[in-house]
């Protein structure tokens, strides 16, 4: 069964930085294009960035040129670093396929004080 657990999630001022990280289980980690989703209450989870299997990456315009999406296959891990963090970045972020087709991880809480 394919587990995914979302971490380094914290609260920071704006401008700061962080790194989330997600370690998945389960799966042949290689063979999957993977995703960082933004929520925020009420609101559907937003794919913000994601890199395909085949080394594809992608970002939506809000975090274009402030976070980077790496994987490293050896720990089977994906990153999301975070730079020059604003408030609208706060909210929860996941982890999954760019379908979101695996079951969901707890997610990791990002708050951006201004």
């Amino acid at each position: 069964q394919v587990q995914l657990v979302e971490f380094g999630g914290a609260l920071v001022e704006a401008g700061g930085s962080l790194r989330l990280s997600c370690t998945v289980s389960g799966i042949i980690f290689e063979s999957v294009s993977w995703g960082w989703y933004h929520q925020i209450p009420g609101k559907q989870r937003d794919l913000v960035a994601h890199l395909t299997s085949g080394g594809t990456i992608n970002y939506a315009d809000s975090v274009k040129g402030r976070f980077t999406i790496s994987r490293d296959r050896g720990t089977k891990t994906v990153y999301l670093q975070m730079n020059s963090l604003k408030s609208e970045d706060t909210g929860v972020y996941y982890c999954n396929s760019i379908y979101g087709n695996f079951p969901w991880g707890q997610g990791t809480q990002v708050t951006v004080s201004s």
